[in-house]
């Protein structure tokens, strides 16, 4: 981006008698230069969650009646984990009490 010399208004790119040059919009300065802006953009990577064996290192876990996607058993072991910013709810683990399997909630 360049700005104008003369009142500091932003100076766009316009076409004169097949010429390309840079003017302003406010004073009408004029600018044969033309310089190429760059741009440049940074890609945040996501971090994958990762679901350990034992997430509670050992101490028992609360029970609810809750069905398994699985094996259809109706109880399930359950922990909560902030993985989203802190104004979203909680994730919710349930792990199945018959096949261990290990399914997430997001409400």
């Amino acid at each position: 981006m360049m700005f104008c010399p003369k009142c500091g208004s932003l100076m766009v790119p316009k076409k004169e008698g097949g010429k390309k040059v840079l003017g302003c919009t406010s004073c009408k300065y004029k600018n044969n230069k033309l310089e190429v802006a760059q741009l440049k953009e940074k890609i945040k990577e996501e971090k994958e969650v990762e679901i350990l064996e034992k997430p509670n290192d050992g101490l028992p876990l609360p029970l609810t009646e809750v069905e398994c996607p699985k094996c259809s058993n109706k109880k399930a072991y359950y922990w909560m984990v902030q993985t989203r910013a802190s104004d979203e709810p909680e994730t919710k683990f349930f792990k199945c009490q018959k096949c261990e399997h290990i399914w997430r909630d997001y409400s």
